[in-house]
């Protein structure tokens, strides 16, 4: 009887442990249903929290250690062909997850260039070995269209204050989840800020404004980051407000703490206001009457008088020819002359911006003779001239997609090279036709491209030339990268610091020190109908652009809020143009007839030492950037001993030598290099000291040299070789 209940029972534990192990099973099987790794959301996603797909490993453009990823994960599907199939599969053990080469390596139980990445009790190795027991498959279970942040943006008072960081993720069907154990966070300065990608939080180091990029897969987002550059609480007086310029920068100064510089005298005035809009130096007496005037409107009216000027068309048909690259080099004497004269016959006219570009984009036929059609010879090939494109009309690096989508912002390799798919339509040498059956290719797909707008719609196959497709999206008046792009370029010129910089690099995590501004001055420009000459006048006539350039104590060390005037070198052109002027003599550009000025050239590779050495740009490349140039030593050295100052100070011609031999007063000689130089008059402090120097060089052969020695001082100070 004990014998058969014993087995009874045994028979029932036996059973029992049966369905227990049943039930185990049953558990993980309904678990792993309802909770599957997706490989797009999930595992692509540890790649990029650890670095796998960036630029330095595995998301090189040839990978590394032969194992490729897509940058960011930007191809997903060319990841999932690298992981499973490719090494015949190696990298995967679907029969012991733990023992595959994706597990090992990176917890480094197999040698790993990159070290330990995570420990195989990490949720990064749980999910992977997930993953591999469910099947290794290509999933995707919904559709990633945007991350946002929590905060969004940071104000705060204390420099060394923590700040943890929320990412959520929103997808295409609506649903969102928390995804800021996978966001990596990317400061553009580490020395003003130190994150934590582990804790997704961040330490802030510096006072001002600093921004963090945050990203999530191909999703990136700003952090813009706010400290007062003061710790004073005490009120600022309300800064001048002339128009809607100032109302946003003095917002920003309010907030940060900044107390602004005064407006500028009228001296400083007149000789920043003729270099921006002409490129020259007022004469002395063009500023002796301007600071004896009291006409009330007098600025304004100065403003407008030098933007009807023969002076401004000349300056800034330079500055464009330097934006389109107009060289002789490139196009031969006869493209670069048709160009230039095209160029300069629309400046003066005034035509607006918008037709200008239509001219550009649509033009074709014999490049000697239609001066425009040189636009797209400028470049050797349909990819480098949608580069070029972009660039300088979208203000945008469209280069950054061409071998993957761009890591830091929207475009993908679809938008880079259908732009060069519109520009390949062209059959182009000395005369520019449209080619309908031009093609480029698509290093992904290996096939001709598609053309297409940029993050647009594909252009249809049977349309003969593209190229109006693009110009009517391209300036249609709500696309702001149009219109952002030359407003920003011209804020630049003007205020010596892009709202956005660098100025061809548009895109979110690069924002706009004044967002609403930027979109303030874009829809100003367009409601004029593309003026450029407006878009100046409303910056010159705002009392930002009015500011002295010398700092206070509050705004010393503001670089990018416009509290005070920046101090930005003279244009090289424009250097040596300063210097004649002053001199009263002229220099000599090669072969050009004597008396030609440096901003009259349109031979940019013209033989002169000088321009040589104050830097100019070739414009092989955009002269937008640093060049180069000489170094500093170099220079000083040609200061000091070159033809440029020393080989024309002491000539018995010029500017000097007239006023010695009309017998003018040597503290009257000063005051007129005072006027002409630095359009103003010496203070009492620097009239003092000069009438000191003065009594010690007595005899006239020790006047003279003491006088030159003094003219070349003037021209060598900083206050002479910047644009204050």
């Amino acid at each position: 009887m004990y014998s058969t209940l014993y087995t009874n029972r045994a028979s029932l534990l036996s059973i029992l442990l049966k369905a227990c192990v049943c039930f185990v099973l049953l558990a993980t099987t309904i678990s792993a249903a309802e909770t599957p790794v997706d490989f797009e959301n999930d595992i692509v996603a540890i790649f990029t929290k650890s670095g796998c797909n960036a630029g330095a490993c595995h998301g090189a453009a040839i990978g590394r250690g032969g194992f490729k990823l897509s940058l960011y994960g930007g191809n997903p599907a060319a990841d999932y062909d690298s992981l499973v199939h490719h090494l015949q599969g190696r990298r995967i053990n679907l029969a012991n997850p733990a023992e595959s080469l994706l597990v090992l390596k990176p917890t480094e139980h197999i040698s790993h260039e990159g070290g330990t990445l995570f420990d195989m009790d990490s949720e990064e190795a749980r999910l992977l070995k997930s993953w591999i027991s469910q099947g290794a498959k290509q999933t995707s279970f919904r559709d990633l269209v945007a991350i946002n942040l929590k905060p969004d943006k940071i104000y705060t008072e204390d420099t060394s204050s923590s700040h943890q960081i929320q990412v959520t993720a929103s997808y295409k069907d609506g649903s969102t989840r928390d995804v800021t154990k996978w966001a990596v966070l990317q400061p553009e300065d580490t020395s003003a800020v130190q994150t934590n990608t582990k804790s997704a939080s961040l330490t802030i180091q510096r006072r001002g404004r600093h921004i963090v990029s945050v990203r999530y897969l191909t999703k990136v987002k700003p952090l813009e980051i706010l400290v007062p550059l003061n710790t004073s609480t005490r009120s600022i007086p309300a800064p001048p407000v002339n128009n809607f310029i100032d109302t946003e920068i003095n917002k920003a100064l309010a907030t940060l703490r900044i107390m602004p510089s005064p407006q500028c005298d009228d001296g400083q005035f007149i000789r920043r206001i003729y270099l921006d809009l002409t490129g020259r130096l007022p004469t002395s007496q063009q500023t002796r009457n301007f600071i004896a005037s009291s006409e009330r409107d007098k600025r304004s009216n100065l403003i407008d008088s030098l933007l009807a000027s023969q002076g401004f068309n000349t300056y800034w048909t330079y500055y464009f020819s330097e934006l389109l690259r107009i060289s002789p080099q490139r196009l031969g004497g006869e493209g670069a002359n048709a160009y230039f004269s095209w160029l300069s016959s629309r400046i003066s006219e005034n035509i607006n911006y918008k037709t200008l570009v239509t001219e550009l984009l649509l033009a074709d036929g014999d490049a000697f003779e239609i001066g425009p059609a040189n636009y797209y010879r400028t470049m050797p090939d349909a990819r480098q001239q949608a580069e070029f494109t972009s660039e300088l009309l979208m203000g945008t690096r469209l280069r950054c997609a061409n071998c993957h989508n761009h890591p830091l912002d929207h475009w993908t390799q679809d938008d880079y090279h259908g732009l060069a798919a519109i520009f390949a339509k062209l059959n182009i040498s000395q005369t520019v036709t449209v080619n309908p059956a031009g093609t480029t290719i698509h290093p992904l797909t290996l096939e001709p491209a598609v053309a297409k707008i940029p993050a647009g719609l594909a252009i249809k196959s049977t349309t003969r030339d593209p190229r109006r497709e693009f110009t009517t999206w391209l300036t249609h008046e709500n696309n702001q990268y149009f219109a952002q792009a030359i407003t920003n370029r011209l804020w630049k010129q003007m205020m010596g610091r892009g709202l956005v910089e660098p100025v061809d690099d548009f895109r979110s995590t690069n924002p706009a020190t004044h967002p609403f501004l930027i979109k303030a001055l874009a829809d100003e420009f367009v409601s004029s109908n593309y003026d450029i000459k407006h878009i100046l006048s409303v910056i010159a006539n705002s009392a930002a652009y009015q500011r002295s350039a010398h700092a206070n104590q509050s705004n010393q060390y503001d670089s990018q809020f416009y509290s005070h005037a920046f101090r930005v070198p003279l244009h090289p052109a424009v250097h040596a143009d300063a210097v004649s002027d002053v001199l009263g003599i002229p220099e000599q550009y090669g072969e050009e007839p004597f008396g030609t000025r440096a901003l009259e050239l349109r031979n940019p590779t013209l033989t002169s030492r000088t321009l040589d050495i104050l830097g100019r740009c070739g414009r092989d490349e955009s002269c937008e950037t640093a060049t180069n140039g000489p170094s500093r030593l170099t220079r000083t050295l040609h200061f000091f001993n070159g033809e440029f100052l020393n080989g024309r100070i002491d000539r018995n011609k010029g500017r000097l030598a007239e006023l010695l031999n009309s017998e003018t007063s040597p503290m009257d000689i000063i005051t007129e290099y005072y006027l002409t130089a630095f359009s103003r008059y010496p203070t009492k402090q620097e009239t003092a000291f000069w009438n000191v120097q003065l009594k010690q060089h007595i005899t006239e052969d020790s006047l003279q040299a003491f006088l030159e020695d003094f003219v070349w001082g003037l021209l060598s100070s900083r206050d002479f070789t910047t644009n204050h």
